[in-house]
């Protein structure tokens, strides 16, 4: 008689577990959350906004205060100023309190004063608009300089005014303006050739580097290190030294090149189109193949050597040993690598700003988002662009995973 194995997972102690891990999980899950996904839902929420550079900062009433006169005739002075150019503010209200050592003798109509505390309801300021207080004031004894005694009490004030980043009102205006015209669609085909050539050469140059390493000899660990030097130097030093390698003026492969006999003019490598965007495609290739050279390098070294010693023993080549023994092996680690290349590559900033600032046809995506958000002072633009580079990445993902990827476990 055989009895009913209940099933694994669903008796009161595998729910206590369960409840455990998931409160153990809860802070790191809490963190990821507020590190991840509000600055992208704040990208989002951008994005469907018209905000500038100067909306980033919400209008306020501006106040500077100043004591002038002498003696007897003095003059508390606040000068009101609103921030924005385009929106106005409500309900400005002004609170201080006199300065110890002054007396009051008149003041604005606007403003009452109780003892030393000054309230003055100021209304409605304009936008850009300005306004300006007056209170008489006498000086009793030596109140030392004025200026100090004017900044003993900061004076406060209130306002009310709409703020455009956390209205709910949105608009399609910078899709629409992204969009518009063939300029995207020219950056987006820079942005896709330095990804994809950028990421398959990186894959291909670490893959030569592996197979040349793959074996034991004198000065090994000199020559890996040496291989490491792209990767871990500073990426300023290194896209500078590039530029000043290749500057068409003191460059010394323009001096090669002349003393050769290869050229005739000096060649302006980061200058010239579609010489300046096959440069910087190189660059990255070299700067970051070292990554796919240690990935590939240490997957090659877990190989077993029994199947290398049949292939040896049944005549093949090397060439056969690669193509039907390592190759196999390294898909799956080739699979990771391309994909995680392709997303660093397509979200690069840095090496083609330093290089060429996205000139002579090197303007990617990226850099788009920084000259709309910053050059152009345009934030909702560069969000909008920021939105699509995430599409972007979001549906190389799913298809990479769904059509290209194969392997167990990716």
């Amino acid at each position: 008689m055989t009895h009913a194995v209940p099933p694994r997972g669903r008796g009161p102690l595998a729910a206590r577990e369960a409840r455990l891990a998931w409160g153990l999980l809860l802070p790191t899950i809490a963190i990821v959350s507020a590190v991840v996904i509000l600055p992208l839902i704040a990208i989002f929420w951008i994005s469907f906004k018209p905000i500038g550079l100067a909306d980033l900062r919400p209008p306020a009433p501006v106040v500077r205060e100043n004591l002038r006169g002498d003696g007897e005739d003095l003059r508390l002075q606040y000068r009101l100023r609103n921030s924005s150019q385009d929106i106005a503010i409500t309900g400005v209200t002004l609170s201080d309190t006199l300065p110890e050592g002054l007396t009051l003798r008149d003041a604005d109509d606007r403003c009452t004063v109780d003892g030393a505390d000054i309230f003055c309801d100021l209304g409605d300021l304009d936008a850009g608009g300005r306004d300006e207080i007056e209170l008489f004031v006498t000086a009793e004894g030596d109140t030392g300089p004025l200026g100090d005694l004017a900044e003993s009490s900061p004076p406060r004030l209130t306002g009310d005014a709409p703020n455009i980043l956390t209205n709910l009102d949105f608009t399609l205006e910078n899709f629409t303006r992204i969009f518009d015209g063939s300029e995207f669609w020219g950056v987006l085909g820079v942005t896709l050739f330095y990804t994809v050539f950028g990421t398959l050469g990186a894959l291909l140059v670490g893959l030569f580097a592996a197979l040349l390493l793959d074996r034991s000899f004198r000065g090994q660990g000199i020559l890996r290190g040496l291989y490491l030097f792209p990767y871990v130097a500073p990426v300023i030093a290194v896209a500078f030294t590039w530029i000043i390698l290749f500057d068409p003026f003191s460059g010394s492969a323009n001096a090669l090149l002349l003393q050769m006999g290869v050229t005739r003019n000096a060649i302006n490598f980061f200058g010239d189109r579609p010489l300046a965007l096959v440069m910087v495609t190189v660059f990255e290739i070299w700067r970051y193949f070292p990554l796919s050279f240690l990935f590939i390098l240490a997957r090659m070294q877990s190989i077993p050597e029994d199947m290398y010693e049949a292939a040896d023993m049944d005549g093949a080549s090397p060439f056969q040993k690669f193509w039907y023994l390592s190759l196999p092996q390294l898909l799956g680690i080739l699979s990771v690598l391309f994909l995680l290349r392709f997303i660093w590559t397509f979200n690069k900033f840095d090496d083609i700003f330093l290089l060429t600032g996205g000139n002579a046809g090197t303007r990617t995506l990226t850099v788009n988002v920084y000259e709309q958000a910053f050059a152009v002072s345009n934030i909702g633009a560069g969000a909008a662009v920021a939105v699509v580079i995430f599409a972007c990445l979001l549906l190389f993902s799913v298809f990479f995973f769904k059509v290209i990827s194969r392997e167990e476990g990716l």
